[in-house]
């Protein structure tokens, strides 16, 4: 009950409602329920933030076998957050977290494997970690049956719009734009913005309208057939999709015999319009030998043109090639960089925090104790550490400030970020400097 009204909510107060519902369930016992009030606990969702209830409640989640405890134990164990500052212990959590299965482990390990961070640096123990993680996205992924659809570049608005297809494809244009905005999906209204685009001549229209009755939904019940008349309307003006569309069809079986010679026709005509879903389609019908000779050189040369537009099963398949040695000379190196690039697209499983780039939540005492390991690790960053620590005691500073009730109303308006931009830090460390340089010229003068 809890998950149903986390995922439909929409207001704080719905979704302390959900907590409420998993607090509840966490006292039954149930142990989803109990790594959500662990993580409510860490993080102060919706209630008083208590690091040490958390550990307790992930250590006892921990010997039930949660590998998501397992992973939460690690983390806060390699950065000292409520307990003893120990890699070697975060470095055993981490391992049994990504043997119960989890991704983040996996990660995690993957990246201390690649860097040498409290292991010895070794690239193939860092490619198996990966791929086990890109295994399971792209598993994911073709599972879906039509390969991911790339957006369509959205341009901004003409100053004049002449003529009715124009007009059309703002329509369509405005539908994006919405969606992008808003972050839910309205099928209904998509289906009616396509069908009017399409009713006067637009490709585009023809050939999303395709693609929703080949997956169905509420608005457009699956059906092949109906699917085959529009993709065939759209690729009879020339339009890739509507190509990649019928491509698909024949690939499959769909309302329509299988047949690989129709389906690659189609694939190649898409990508010779540099259609990056109908470039990997052709990639894998050479790399798997699918109606036609494997040829592992044309296999490469398709996933590698549809990765530059960043199909993601297109790097993923790239990465393989490389991990293996088929049809290229292997690299350890590069089969990791085409990994790590195939699950920053596909922006899995907090993809930075994971990669060790930046944290999950924001803990100015976690981040003066790292940039403190960071001087301390090399004499280089004592100038750059000292810099960023000024930041940090300014944001600090402010933020106490802003705590005091009576204050409130005064600073209320106050939004850094929108008053003076990203780089007000910047700002007011070089005010700080200025006023320094003042004060020591007063002085000495």
């Amino acid at each position: 009950m809890g998950i149903k009204i986390l995922q439909q909510s929409k207001s704080q107060k719905q979704k302390a409602e959900a907590y409420v519902f998993f607090a509840k369930a966490a006292n039954m016992g149930n142990l989803k329920a109990m790594e959500k009030m662990a993580d409510a606990l860490l993080f102060g969702n919706f209630g008083m933030q208590n690091i040490t209830a958390a550990i307790q409640l992930y250590e006892s989640l921990a010997k039930e076998g949660s590998y998501k405890a397992q992973n939460a134990l690690g983390f806060l164990s390699s950065y000292g957050i409520g307990m003893e500052y120990n890699q070697a212990k975060a470095l055993i959590y981490y391992t049994f977290g990504s043997a119960g299965g989890s991704m983040m482990s996996q990660m995690i390990l993957g990246y201390r494997y690649l860097s040498g961070i409290n292991v010895l640096q070794n690239c193939e123990v860092a490619l198996n970690h990966y791929k086990k993680v890109a295994d399971y996205i792209a598993d994911k992924l073709e599972k879906s049956e039509s390969i991911p659809v790339e957006k369509v570049r959205l341009t901004e608005r003409p100053e004049n719009l002449s003529s009715n297809s124009e007009i059309l494809d703002w329509d369509i244009y405005q539908y994006y734009k919405f969606l992008a905005e808003r972050g839910d999906v309205q099928i209904q209204k998509a289906l009616y913005y396509f069908l009017k685009a399409a009713k006067a001549g637009s490709a585009n229209a023809m050939a999303f309208i395709g693609k929703m009755y080949l997956e169905g939904n509420a608005a457009a019940p699956q059906n092949n057939a109906t699917a085959f008349k529009y993709f065939s309307m759209a690729a009879s003006k020339g339009n890739a999709i509507g190509l990649h569309g019928l491509g698909l069809l024949y690939f499959y079986g769909k309302g329509v015999p299988v047949n690989y010679a129709e389906a690659l026709k189609y694939f190649q005509k898409a990508a010779e319009k540099g259609w990056p879903n109908a470039q990997f389609q052709l990639g894998f019908m050479y790399y798997s030998g699918s109606g036609v000779w494997k040829d592992y050189k044309l296999a490469f040369k398709y996933f590698y043109l549809a990765s530059q537009s960043g199909q993601p099963l297109a790097i993923y398949y790239l990465a393989e090639m490389y991990a293996t040695g088929t049809g290229v000379l292997r690299s350890c190196r590069t089969a990791v960089e085409k990994r790590l690039k195939f699950l920053k697209k596909r922006r899995c499983i907090q993809w930075h925090f994971s990669y060790g780039i930046e944290l999950p939540f924001k803990d100015i005492h976690l981040a003066r104790r790292l940039y403190d390991m960071a001087a301390q690790t090399s004499p280089d960053a004592h100038i750059p550490v000292f810099f960023a620590l000024m930041k940090l005691e300014t944001v600090h500073l402010l933020q106490d400030i802003l705590f005091f009730k009576q204050f409130t109303m005064c600073w209320k308006w106050m939004k850094l970020d929108n008053t003076l931009g990203p780089y007000w830090d910047l700002f007011v460390i070089g005010l700080i400097v200025a006023v320094l340089i003042f004060l020591l010229r007063n002085h000495y003068g």
